[in-house]
Formats: structure tokens, sequence, C-alpha cells
């Protein structure tokens, strides 16, 4: 079998490769017969032919090489023949954010993933927009993130909860990054240096703000970090990339 692609000794991965998420299990010499969905992007929008490969992953057997065997527009079976990568652990960073509306909240929740996000977490708050949140259109979107960017372990999507209960259940392990537009500006990277070790939970408001009385009760969590994302106002989903940047330069700092 081929060595998985975090073996030192194996062949370069190639990221242009087309990737598929499937809920199949997959092994070596596995048949994997696509839903009506999967099959019409593999037949129609790739046009993959049979002997062609392209990669699969289901977020818990790593990623692996897989032909396509036979099947017309209406069913397609690819046959697993090698392991790519072995299955990577899910990040320890909550993205905790008030939700938007549709377009915007797709674009949040792609760059989430993209950033490393191993947990998102809506939570309802005085001033936000969205009284509805699609769960399995974030999902869907946290499909085509990982298939574009080559990731392995899908973040796990939450139900939306209340801003005071998702505060009250966080595990006091769990170190609390706090956005905050009226946060006094000072150097960023400084105090996450001090916790990016262990797991975060980094909290993005919604448009207009947290209300007072919010950012009183974030207060009171003991060793939350605030911070101020700049001197420029960003609207939610541009802040949700620049916090969770700084997240990874930190961590960077520690590798």
């Amino acid at each position: 079998m081929t060595r998985a692609h975090d073996d030192s000794t194996a062949e370069p991965y190639d990221f242009r490769a087309q990737r598929l998420f499937v809920d199949d299990a997959l092994a070596e010499g596995a048949s994997i017969s696509l839903d009506r969905d999967r099959a019409h992007y593999v037949s129609d929008v790739i046009r993959l032919p049979v002997g062609g490969h392209l990669h699969l992953f289901n977020g818990r057997d790593g990623e692996w090489r897989a032909v396509r065997e036979a099947g017309g527009r209406r069913e397609v079976l690819l046959r697993c023949e090698a392991q790519l990568r072995h299955q990577s652990a899910r990040p320890d960073l909550d993205y905790v954010f008030a939700p938007l509306k549709h377009a915007r909240l797709d674009y949040m929740v792609q760059k989430a993933v993209e950033m490393g996000a191993g947990r998102l977490v809506p939570v309802m708050t005085r001033r936000t927009q969205a009284t509805r949140v699609n769960t399995e259109r974030m999902r869907a979107n946290v499909i085509e993130a990982a298939e574009q960017c080559g990731i392995l372990t899908l973040p796990e999507v939450l139900e939306p909860v209340a801003l005071p209960r998702w505060l009250a259940d966080l595990p006091p392990e769990r170190t609390l990054v706090f956005c905050d537009e009226a946060a006094p500006q000072a150097d960023p990277l400084a105090p996450l240096r001090a916790a990016i070790a262990g797991p975060l939970a980094v909290l993005i408001g919604p448009e207009g703000g947290f209300a007072d009385e919010e950012r009183r009760l974030l207060a009171t969590r003991p060793g939350a970090i605030v911070l101020s994302l700049g001197p420029r106002i960003l609207r939610a989903d541009t802040a949700a990339v620049a916090a969770l940047a700084l997240v990874e330069a930190a961590r960077q700092t520690l590798r």
C-alpha cells in the first residue's frame, strides 16, 4: 500500500487533485456507491472518466485515492486503492459567533474552517440579526471548504444557544478570547501567546457589538482575554478572519 502523506518518505501530496467527502467507511479495496448528488458532481461537473482518480475523505479514516470503476450519470462506483494521509485530530479551537444572514454566514463558516476552527458555535446575543440558523446549511459549507482546502477533519457544528447559557457551560480549562471593538488597543499577540497552548474559545459579537450587560457578563469569566482587532470597525465576518489569523500567528510562535 502507498505510504501515507504524513510519512517523510511519501510522494508529495497533490493539492490540485479533486477531493470528495463521503459518509462511507474508507479502507483499501472498499467500494463506494455515490448518492445522486455526488454522482452528478463526479459525472457532470468534474467529468471523471472510468479509470480516473480522485481523493476521498470522510472525517474519520484519513484520505484515500480512489478510482472510478463504473457507472453512468446516475450511478457512480468508486474503489479505494491507497491511503494518502492518515486522519488528523480535530483542532481544540472553538469559534463562537453571533449568526449573520445568508451569504455572509456562508462566508464566515467557510473561512473559519479554512483558519483551523474545530467547533462552530452560534450564540444568540441581544443584537444578533439572524433569528434562525440553518445548521444543515452550515454543515454543507463546512464540507465544501474542507473539500477545497485539503482539510481532513470536519469541524463540529453545534446548535444555536443563548450567550449566557453558553458562557455558563464553558469548561473552566477553555480560555475565552473575547474580541471587542470597545477594548483598548494594544498588542493582541502578547496575551494570546500566554494561553495559546491550551483549549481556546474565540468569540466574535454581532453587528453593532455586544450590549453593555453582555460585556459585563463576559468580563466575569476568569482568565478571559479581551482583544481589540485594531483601530477600524470590522464587519463580523471580517473580524472572524482577523481573530483566527491572530490565533494562528500566536500558535506559530510555539512551533
